[in-house]
């Protein structure tokens, strides 16, 4: 080594060499900064999509298929003005809008300070327009996104605590659908039988997939309007006429579409409405559903049934997710070998499940004389010829607010899904809004037994016997040490 050192000393050492050297380094350094450079050029162009990844647990950055079935069919070019100040950007909002403008040529995203154009928004509404507001546009339909309908705040009524949920994407793609759609879907609700009120979680619903509704009573028309794309019962509290139940089954017959939200009542079933269910085999039970198996209830409530599901387009998109609906205060249907072939089961509940003929005067959640045993059919899908179909829930009170609320929002998106398989709805249904805080986790009672038997017996007996292992061990290391 010492040779090897002297040899290197003794070489004469030029400034040349040595600026050589240096130029070489230089260029090397050069074109390693101009290759970075063009690489975060390339990567700069690349779509939103390709550069940003979606880590959040909520997928609160990343957009659904269904929008992109809808962005993805435009053929009119959609400008989405961003009203907001300078460096107020909010940064979700800017990542999502950047998303839609990637996915298609025809989406334009213009920013819009009221600063510098204060009276921009006059013209759209008269309303205050608060910062990271949109305003989608398309010829001469528009439709104006509140910032607030982007961050939905709302009262727990249980807890009595605000919780927040983004829904960007959802008020979006509604927004753009509607713009480029010159006909929307018409619903009409039956009324003059003591209907409930819609729930309010379900008005919202339907104007955000931008559905038309009105009021329809049949004592005063002579048939259903034909610009119905579908019409709804939700809980009649009384039975329908003998002419009214006959011109439901006309308008079925004749591809009209219907949609059936109706349980027990007071006075008991009723009977002319669900004639149009019985001339294809399929019957209801008096009194009230109750399930005695623990895995088909949830919350400690036997009449808080959380039916089967079986696959159908209505359902498939639920269980895939992973989400159930629960029904409450159900009324049970019955099927044979009868039943006609047009008949599809959505909801079924378990072999133990039992309706109580007590009904609303119900005492007790155990079997007594006079209960009719199950299993029992809660939803069925009914083909009624010429294109025409029914869809029915043997409950309405699944669709309150607080039941909704207890499945995590399935009871609505089932809802949701029925209408749009009624109605040959696009693909704008059932955009979920993502929760910044939590949601509902909906497990069975024996779950939920189980779980409770774990964390408050099992884990503190192992903690105890692990911490008395320790203790013996260590006491005999100190015993041999002695």
């Amino acid at each position: 080594m010492k040779q090897f050192l002297q040899a290197w000393k003794s070489k004469p050492h030029t400034p040349g060499r040595a600026l050589q050297g240096g130029g070489y380094s230089l260029i090397l350094t050069a074109m390693v900064l101009a290759i970075l450079i063009v690489l975060n050029i390339l990567v700069s162009a690349l779509p939103t999509t390709m550069t940003k990844y979606d880590m959040s647990a909520t997928k609160l950055y990343s957009i659904t298929s269904n929008t992109k079935v809808v962005v993805n069919a435009l053929d009119q070019d959609v400008t989405i003005y961003w009203v907001v100040q300078s460096g107020q950007e909010d940064a979700v909002i800017e990542n999502l809008l950047a998303k839609y403008e990637s996915l298609s040529d025809h989406i334009q995203v213009v920013k819009k300070n009221p600063d510098v154009y204060p009276t921009f928004t006059q013209q759209y509404t008269d309303e205050t327009v608060p910062n990271n507001s949109l305003i989608v546009e398309c010829g001469e339909r528009s439709r104006y996104v509140s910032f607030d309908d982007i961050y939905v705040q709302d009262l727990d009524v249980y807890t009595y605590s605000t919780t927040t949920s983004f829904d960007g994407e959802g008020a979006i793609t509604s927004a753009i659908d509607y713009v480029v759609t010159d006909q929307l879907p018409k619903l009409y609700f039956l009324e003059g039988h003591g209907e409930r009120e819609l729930p309010e979680r379900f008005s919202e619903q339907i104007e955000k997939e931008n559905m038309e509704t009105d009021t329809l009573s049949l004592l005063t028309v002579d048939a259903i309007p034909e610009d119905a794309d579908c019409l709804v019962i939700y809980g009649p509290t009384s039975d329908i006429s003998e002419e009214e139940r006959d011109m439901l089954d006309n308008y079925t017959k004749n591809g009209g579409k219907l949609l059936v939200m109706a349980g027990p009542t007071q006075d008991g079933t009723l009977t002319n409405l669900y004639t149009l269910l019985e001339e294809y085999g399929v019957k209801p039970v008096d009194g009230i559903v109750v399930e005695q198996d623990r895995d088909h209830y949830a919350i400690g409530y036997p009449y808080l049934v959380m039916p089967e599901m079986f696959s159908n387009n209505i359902t498939d998109a639920l269980m895939e997710e992973s989400y159930y609906p629960i029904f409450s205060i159900a009324q049970g249907l019955t099927t044979s070998e009868s039943t006609s072939s047009a008949v599809t089961a959505l909801l079924t509940t378990s072999d133990t499940s039992f309706a109580k003929a007590a009904g609303f005067d119900l005492t007790t959640y155990e079997k007594e004389e006079g209960d009719t045993d199950g299993p029992f059919v809660l939803g069925v899908s009914v083909d009624t010829g010429n294109d025409g179909q029914m869809v029915w829930f043997s409950s309405s009170d699944f669709l309150t607010d607080g039941c909704n609320a207890y499945s995590s929002g399935a009871n609505l998106d089932l809802t949701m899904n029925a209408l749009a398989d009624l109605i040959g709805e696009r693909e704008a249904i059932a955009i979920r809004s993502k929760s910044l805080d939590y949601n509902y986790l909906t497990i069975s009672d024996s779950v939920a037994s189980l779980l409770k038997t774990v964390m408050i017996g099992v884990f503190p007996l192992v903690y105890l016997g692990v911490g008395i292992v320790v203790v013996v061990r260590r006491k005999q290391v100190q015993h041999e040490a002695v």
